[in-house]
């Protein structure tokens, strides 16, 4: 991450090899810039403590949330997942988006499971 330099989200976003692992591009106060591609369904989770904002770059992407509501992005479209609230992401095609999380957020929030990335991995640190 270099701060003379701008972020290109689409060279970051051909840099990740797997699906549903977030990687860090930046860093805004207490607020993590991430880039992901998403295939499939990740898992139902909350995070009790820290909203979620999910941006479409590329594809759309369905946010399953508690109570049978749904959401559905395009590309350029963002929704945040309040805080507390029980979701589950699904793409049925590639997706490319941008993650903007809390530092302190964790992956699938109070669900461990074994699609779970470690913040040290998300930093390129693993």
């Amino acid at each position: 991450m270099s701060l003379l330099e701008p972020t290109r989200i689409r060279h970051e976003l051909d840099q990740v090899s797997e699906h549903w692992t977030p990687r860090v591009v930046g860093r805004v106060n207490d607020q993590y810039v991430k880039v992901a591609k998403l295939l499939g369904e990740l898992v139902w989770h909350a995070h009790d403590a820290e909203d979620e904002m999910f941006l479409v770059i590329y594809g759309h992407l369905r946010i399953e949330l508690e109570g049978g509501r749904e959401v559905t992005l395009a590309a350029g479209e963002f929704y945040i997942v309040p805080k507390g609230v029980r979701h589950n992401p699904i793409a049925d095609e590639e997706v490319g988006i941008v993650l903007i999380e809390t530092v302190t957020t964790a992956h699938t929030g109070d669900v461990a499971t074994d699609r779970t990335v470690p913040i040290e991995r998300q930093l390129g640190a693993e």
